[in-house]
């Protein structure tokens, strides 16, 4: 492969993560995709709606990425995700921050992109701040606490912490059949879960659990097969171009806002090349703002009093340092990363949704104490 297809390629891997992106923007706004939303309807007022939307996309994304393993279109040994280090104390103690902030900031990372297109002022603060402290904890002081600290903490697992690799290894069945009956098992009881119901039945919950877990698995796609360069003729290495990991990736949605916030501050640097990451940051926020100006549900918002405006700036400290920390988000950790069965990721997820559920008890005993 020429160096003039390496660009050529590497412009449709960009445009297709941005039809994605906007896709996943669209949906989200239509139909009120939100981890933290489900989790706020469950604990305040019982609906379990939108986590059986939730449910609905990571049960998607689990068969579609297990499918491509199977299928040898994808290689889940080069994702983001899989490494032999579990460093199980990193994905609880960020997990717990990013679930704690993203209430305090009225969503996480993909709904603070989704809010903007809506009009939210407020978010678009959420989202510089949660952006910079995110850089500052992938290269930055809370960065090397990061290293020094809770990273240091860890089990080698070898051969990979993902569950086929495990049982493939214990069992001695081929890892690419084991991936298949594992997602088909593990997304197919979610997806039964959500169905057997009827307010699983419901067009938003379909819309948004197969529309979302799609455009993880159409990601996956992109990076992982449409993007993989099996030798570089820069560096006569296999490559996945546009990702800023140099691996196979999917959504998420905090360290690509670090990167996107870097690309535009350092725009004249020829060094700073596009991304899925940050091509996707745009997408979501261009693809709820065209849903949000079609339906006139397009609203400038901005902070009601000072302790709003509290609450959302530690909110986002919390995301930023936490979504590093924990290595994504509740998309990058809860769908993309929880879809290739990684045990550090259901860890991590674990974790989100304990911190979130604190925080929302947090939040009915401030309004006990203030009645």
């Amino acid at each position: 492969m020429q160096v003039t297809d390496i660009g050529a390629l590497t412009s449709q891997v960009l445009w297709a993560a941005f039809a994605l992106a906007l896709v996943f923007g669209a949906i989200a706004q239509r139909t009120h995709f939100c981890t933290m939303g489900a989790l706020a309807d469950i604990v305040n007022v019982g609906d379990w709606s939108r986590m059986r939307m939730w449910a609905l996309a990571i049960g998607v994304a689990m068969l579609g990425f297990n499918a491509m393993v199977a299928a040898g279109w994808v290689d889940a040994a080069k994702t983001i995700y899989a490494t032999p280090r579990l460093t199980w104390l990193s994905a609880i103690v960020g997990g717990l921050m990013f679930g704690f902030g993203m209430v305090l900031a009225s969503g996480c990372g993909s709904k603070t992109l989704v809010r903007i297109g809506g009009g939210s002022l407020k978010s678009l603060v959420v989202f510089v701040v949660l952006g910079v402290a995110a850089f500052a904890t992938l290269k930055g002081i809370t960065g090397v606490l990061r290293v020094a600290t809770v990273d240091r903490v860890m089990v080698e697992v070898a051969g990979g912490q993902d569950l086929p690799s495990l049982v493939a290894r214990a069992s001695g069945l081929a890892k690419a059949h084991v991936a298949l009956v594992l997602g088909a098992l593990a997304g197919g009881a979610l997806v039964t879960w959500v169905l057997v119901n009827a307010e699983g039945r419901t067009d938003d919950v379909l819309l948004g659990g197969v529309g979302i877990g799609a455009v993880i698995v159409g990601m996956w796609w992109v990076s992982g097969r449409l993007g993989f360069v099996a030798e570089d003729p820069n560096t006569l290495q296999e490559a996945f171009v546009a990702t800023n990991s140099q691996r196979m990736e999917s959504l998420s949605f905090v360290a690509p806002l670090a990167y996107s916030i870097d690309w535009l501050l350092f725009f004249s640097d020829k060094s700073k090349a596009l991304t899925i990451g940050i091509v996707s940051t745009l997408g979501v926020v261009l693809g709820s703002a065209a849903v949000a100006l079609a339906t006139r549900s397009f609203r400038w918002e901005g902070f009601a009093n000072a302790e709003d405006t509290a609450n959302h700036l530690v909110g986002a400290l919390l995301m930023g340092v936490g979504g590093i920390t924990a290595l994504g988000c509740t998309v990058g950790q809860g769908l993309s990363g929880v879809s290739t069965l990684e045990i550090g990721s259901f860890i991590a997820l674990a974790a989100i949704i304990a911190g979130a559920v604190l925080a929302l008890r947090y939040q009915v005993w401030r309004l006990e104490r203030t009645a």
